[in-house]
């Protein structure tokens, strides 16, 4: 794996020019420093998606969630691809014909309700 080298700066050059290094993210990520450390990164979240990524990629609970699924797979406890996709296709099957009854009956309530003509 190769790395590339990240731009570093100070928090107080940061500080001097925050602008800058707001247009600077865009083209790589900016490391900030407090006394040679690192603390920060500013990093251009370009679209909604990666910001969502990132966050998600960053969430405690997600990853609990993620390492308690890899536990359980390693175990042996995983769904084969096979029962997945067929059990995902039957809950959308029953969502799928729960939406078309409860649209008919929203229009059957319509017509069949009172009429206000005297």
């Amino acid at each position: 794996m190769t790395f590339t080298t990240l731009k570093a700066a100070s928090e107080e050059e940061i500080a001097a020019d925050f602008a800058l290094f707001l247009k600077a993210s865009k083209q790589e990520p900016i490391v900030v420093t407090r006394r040679g450390r690192p603390v920060p990164v500013l990093l251009h979240a370009g679209k909604q998606e990666d910001l969502e990524r990132l966050l998600m990629g960053h969430s405690p609970k997600l990853q609990a969630i993620l390492e308690a699924a890899r536990k359980g797979f390693r175990a042996g406890a995983g769904t084969r691809q096979e029962a997945f996709r067929k059990e995902i296709e039957e809950e959308n099957a029953v969502r799928m014909k729960k939406r078309s009854s409860s649209r008919k009956n929203g229009r059957e309530r319509k017509r069949g309700g009172a009429s206000m003509d005297p």
